[in-house]
């Protein structure tokens, strides 16, 4: 199911910002999922009971919701306001020139993933711990903010950080691991997309269903399901930007590169963790990718159709 549009409308479908900005505000309902996600990721000897005491010891319940508001919620709606825009308008142009649903969700979800993490995602996600998301930064970052409050040190703002960041590095510092952070989003949204329309053209021919009749609740948040699942497959990029991301210069490791790229990282991790490693966070990040699946294209393709009546 493609982007529905309004009955008569030509042209470019702008309600779809809305539903992004929206769907993805349900989304930061999986918070503990993806700080959780992180912290075994740029912590990778950690085991998962490991990584929930250390987030537990950031303030408890508070720790697994830390930089949610305004933060999260605001990358959080404009990332899916771009997404789904995106995603939706290649997806529909796509279907309209024979391609097949897969092979349109794929293209939709590629387009959209790589349009959010350079249209919206550098201006959070990518940034330097301070000024993005606590929640989204990696774990190392935000404990050295909590180390300083805890000596009685005021820690900088949002801005100052931002401010000195710039100041010290300009625009490259701002928008650090950008380029990991696009070919994550362009794999994650690209398979989630591409899997979730196989998944349902799957059911259909099982049930017997042609491409123009829909398919109910359950089968459409089960294929999302299979989606957001199977997408996880590109975890060893995710493990690759919060290392990037980090502002850990490596004092204690005299093998990590001074500067980052997405080749040398992997090689980094690769040798100090081997494979396991590259996978750290997968189970938190197989939850989180099927709730973020099915609010993203399952319940997105119904605020569409409530949209569009």
């Amino acid at each position: 199911m493609a982007i529905q549009k309004e009955p008569g409308q030509k042209g470019v479908s702008w309600s779809n910002i809305a539903v992004g900005g929206i769907m993805n505000m349900v989304t930061t309902l999986g918070q503990p999922l993806e700080v959780l996600k992180t912290q075994m990721a740029a912590n990778r000897s950690q085991s998962m009971w490991t990584a929930c005491k250390t987030v537990w010891s950031r303030g408890g319940v508070v720790g697994y919701y830390q930089g949610l508001i305004p933060w999260a919620w605001i990358e959080a709606s404009t990332k899916g306001a771009v997404l789904v825009f995106t995603a939706s308008e290649v997806e529909t142009a796509a279907l309209g020139g024979g391609i097949n649903p897969a092979f349109a969700g794929l293209l939709g979800g590629m387009t959209g993933g790589i349009a959010q993490a350079y249209a919206t995602m550098g201006a959070f996600q990518n940034l330097p711990d301070g000024l993005r998301p606590l929640s989204l930064s990696p774990p190392d970052t935000q404990i050295t903010r909590h180390k300083t409050a805890a000596t009685g040190v005021k820690p900088p703002s949002t801005w100052a950080v931002f401010a000195d960041i710039y100041r010290k590095e300009g625009l490259a510092g701002v928008n650090k691991g950008v380029n990991a952070v696009a070919v994550r989003q362009c794999t994650n949204w690209g398979s989630r997309m591409g899997f979730a329309r196989l998944a349902e053209t799957s059911i259909r021919k099982i049930k017997g269903k042609s491409e123009t009749e829909s398919l109910g609740a359950f089968d459409k948040i089960l294929a999302s399901t299979i989606g957001g699942a199977l997408a996880t497959w590109n975890q060893p990029i995710e493990v690759i930007r919060v290392e990037m991301q980090s502002m850990a210069k490596g004092a204690a490791n005299a093998n990590r590169p001074q500067k980052l790229t997405i080749l040398n990282t992997l090689s980094y991790i690769y040798k100090e963790n081997g494979i396991k490693g590259l996978y750290r966070g997968v189970t938190p990040r197989i939850g989180l990718g099927i709730w973020q699946t099915i609010c993203m294209v399952s319940f997105a393709d119904y605020v569409k159709i409530w949209y569009a009546v």
